[in-house]
């Protein structure tokens, strides 16, 4: 029986699945992305998202029903 599991309530203090996390390749990923990029670099990558989400035009939403 596959256990279902909202990580980001459930898991926000370690993986509650352990071995079985279906996302275990993510965190591999994002572990080596923390030991390769400097911490520099990371804080230039968050201010060259905020400045494009800054210049980006406003999204309306329009709902359904008016």
């Amino acid at each position: 029986m596959t256990q279902t599991v909202n990580c980001a309530v459930e898991c926000v203090n370690g993986c509650v699945l352990g071995d079985d996390c279906p996302n275990k390749e993510y965190a591999k990923e994002a572990s080596q992305f923390m030991q390769e990029t400097s911490l520099d670099r990371m804080l230039e990558m968050a201010e060259e998202a905020r400045m494009k989400k800054l210049t980006e035009p406003p999204q309306w939403v329009i709902p359904d029903e008016l």
